[in-house]
């Protein structure tokens, strides 16, 4: 019942800010397979945030070569690389249009001093800001770097580490690289965290290892047990990253698919790493940030979302990839969920494998290994205006982003970011009273909080002669009437003695 009061009031408050026509969401865009979700964790549907500009196939690529369960993708200034990983070769594309890719050249081999010129199951390459490339040659055991012209520079290879098993075969996964060409690798084995390799090709250690998860129980039997049972129980190690990628300011988005409901409770499935490895992801938002919060069988797919793939925007948005159910989730830098979409299946916008993710602009590119095709996404015009608003506060131009924010609005009524990103934007324009009714809509008690504190602080300072009055009042008076019986007092107590 308590609940129930809290939607009714929600609504009508809601009716009095935005007007009763506006409190459903409007169907300026068809609905396809975008949703949210609101405060009390119930689904909301939603405008597509993105909608797919073409899916491109080895038909629509004319290639020569049908793709064969390809792994990696990446993208560099206007090209995208796909590795063809079962055909042993890297595909160079062209965005030559809006909805046009082309092929630019076919990379299967290299030149150089090197016995080995050819690729052998590369799953991941990264290009630098100099036209290097770095490639995950997993077959080969080895990480390739070449020129801009495919010359061979140099290659990194097993880390040298007592601690690394010596019969574990070097098989790196996803690769990443920095503004200073150190690479950072996961490879498959290896569950201390991300290799790092400096520029030189010198191992200089493990980064951002996953933390130990176990359970207490277990814990105390295996202190109890005999050395063959210990033998015999699953060791407490950490567990190995599935991807990783490097943002525009050098930080480090890792995620592990491989999670459970209890190690979800315990765990987060992405991490942000700084330099020194620690996770400084902010998670403010309503719901964890882990995918789906319904994780009940369907469709013959149970369990959690499995995020096998991350990429980050430079406005600090970063949007996850689940191969259990075929979806793309997006956050914000607050780790609120900005939409959820996509699924399995054979449609537009729908994936049967999906293995890597990559974005150019605000667009998005996603590569299905199974269908071996190539999806490149757009945002909508409600997508655009909800990015349009975060940048416009991100510039500090308040007014224009509550506009922004009251159009996106005028498309999903339902989206809590919007009532969220007006009170924000009031905030900054110092409209403080305005703003408490969208943050107690939304149930936003952090930036509720902040807002009341700046009414009540104007507000004070506003009434401060009134306030000074009020008090001076409250303490002369009485002692005013105080004195003024004293004194009738001592009148009346004279008059008794002259009598």
């Amino acid at each position: 019942m308590k609940r129930m009061m809290k939607r009714i009031g929600a609504l009508a408050l809601g009716a009095v800010i935005l007007g009763s026509s506006s409190m459903a969401v409007c169907a300026a865009e068809e609905y396809n397979y975008t949703y949210n979700y609101d405060w009390w964790g119930d689904v909301q549907g939603s405008p597509d945030f993105y909608t797919v500009v073409g899916a491109f196939t080895s038909v629509e690529l004319g290639l020569d070569k049908n793709l064969m369960s390809p792994q990696g993708l990446f993208v560099s200034d206007g090209l995208i690389y796909v590795c063809d990983t079962g055909n042993n070769r890297i595909i160079e594309l062209e965005r030559t249009s809006f909805d046009r890719i082309e092929v630019k050249r076919v990379i299967d081999s290299f030149q150089g001093d090197v016995e080995v010129k050819t690729f052998s199951s590369p799953t991941d390459i990264a290009v630098s800001e100099e036209g290097n490339f770095f490639i995950a040659d997993r077959g080969n055991k080895r990480i390739l770097k070449l020129d801009s012209e495919l010359n061979y520079i140099m290659q990194f290879d097993k880390p040298v580490d007592s601690t690394l098993n010596p019969e574990i075969d070097f098989q790196p996964s996803k690769i990443a690289i920095d503004t200073a060409d150190r690479v950072y690798c996961v490879a498959s084995g290896i569950n201390k965290g991300l290799i790092k390799y400096e520029a030189d090709g010198e191992f200089s250690g493990f980064v951002g290892a996953t933390k130990v998860r176990f359970d207490f129980t277990d814990y105390i039997w295996k202190k109890l047990a005999t050395q063959e049972q210990r033998d015999r129980m699953e060791s407490f190690v950490p567990t190995e990253y599935d991807n990783l990628y490097m943002d525009y300011e050098g930080f480090i988005y890792v995620v592990e698919g491989d999670m459970t409901r209890d190690s979800l409770s315990k765990d987060s499935a992405i991490r942000r790493l700084n330099l020194l490895g620690n996770d400084i992801l902010i998670r403010n938002g309503e719901w964890p940030v882990y995918g789906d919060l319904y994780m009940g069988s369907g469709g013959g797919y149970e369990g959690p979302s499995s995020f096998k793939d991350v990429t980050a925007m430079d406005n600090d948005v970063y949007v996850c990839m689940d191969d259990n159910r075929g979806r793309l989730f997006g956050y914000d830098e607050q780790g609120r969920l900005m939409f959820a979409c996509g699924g399995n299946g054979n449609m537009d916008g729908y994936f049967k494998k999906p293995s890597a993710l990559d974005h150019m602009g605000q667009d998005l590119l996603v590569l299905d290994s199974q269908d071996c095709s190539l999806t490149l996404f757009t945002p909508t015009t409600f997508g655009k205006l909800v990015y349009q608003a975060m940048d416009q506060f991100n510039a500090g131009e308040y007014e224009a982003s509550g506009a922004s924010w009251q159009a996106a609005m005028e498309i999903n009524g339902n989206y809590d970011l919007a009532y969220i990103g007006i009170g924000r934007a009031l905030l900054s324009q110092e409209k403080y009273e305005e703003s408490l009714d969208y943050f107690k809509l939304k149930y936003d008690a952090d930036n509720y909080s902040k807002a009341y504190r700046q009414y009540r602080k104007e507000w004070v300072e506003e009434h401060i002669t009134i306030i000074v009055l009020v008090i001076l009042a409250l303490f002369l008076i009485p002692m005013s009437i105080g004195k003024v019986k004293a004194i009738k007092h001592e009148i009346d107590s004279a008059d008794i003695f002259r009598r």
